[in-house]
Parts: C-alpha cells; sequence; structure tokens
C-alpha cells in the first residue's frame, strides 16, 4: 500500500464510502481505485487527485496533504545516479536491496532523516 492509498483508505472509511460508489461517483471502475489503494497502480493524475478532493470536500492544507502523498507514491521506483558520487551510488542499491527487511518504525525514522537533511517538512 502506498501513503496515498493509505489515506485514499482511511477517508472512504471515515466517512463510510464502499469503494464502489466512490468510484461510480469520480468516475473510474471500483477495481482501479482497489488497485490505486494496494499500491498496484502508479501515483494518480492531478485531475483524479481534483475529483477525489472534490468527492470528500476536503479544503487547503487537507488538500494539500493528499495531493503531496499523491506525488511520493510511485510504487515503483527508479533512481539514476549516474553523474552522482559514489556515496550516492551505494545509498540507491542499499535501499533498493534491503528496503524491504526494514520495519514500518525504521522506515519512518529513515524518513525522517532524509526529510530533514532536504529541510523538507515532517
Amino acid at each position: 500500500m502506498t501513503p496515498f492509498g493509505e489515506r485514499l483508505r482511511a477517508l472512504r472509511a471515515e466517512r463510510g464510502v464502499s469503494q464502489k460508489a466512490m468510484a461510480e461517483a469520480i468516475g473510474v471502475s471500483a477495481a482501479y481505485l482497489s488497485a490505486l489503494e494496494h499500491g498496484r497502480r502508479g501515483a494518480p493524475t492531478w485531475t483524479l487527485i481534483q475529483k477525489i478532493i472534490g468527492y470528500f470536500n476536503i479544503i487547503w492544507d487537507e488538500a494539500e496533504d493528499l495531493a503531496r502523498l499523491a506525488e511520493s507514491s510511485h510504487p515503483r521506483v527508479r533512481i539514476d545516479t549516474s553523474g552522482l558520487s559514489p556515496a550516492a551510488t551505494e545509498l540507491a542499491n542499499l535501499l533498493a536491496e534491503s528496503i524491504e527487511k526494514l520495519d514500518e518504525a525504521e522506515l519512518r525514522r529513515l524518513s525522517a532523516s532524509i526529510r530533514t537533511a532536504l529541510g523538507r517538512p515532517l
């Protein structure tokens, strides 16, 4: 499951909406919505994000958070380290080889550490 899929599922649960009902309302199939929630589809388009925001009547910060989650929810990531330092290549390969071995707490700790190093909000 992706961060976007997790949030989408939570929004549906909070409002008691089925995948089928939501899918019909925003013009996608229930199968697509399920695949999006489970991370079997890439990040949604900006148009679909806007439909979801409108469907749930989300405003301001919550809408921005949902859009940000969508941007960071590509289930298949490719990193090109050509032209970067050996340390960058090593880090990319280390993550690719072993990310599935890390538990949720460690993944969140590493993400927070990287966000802090980049000056991005947690």
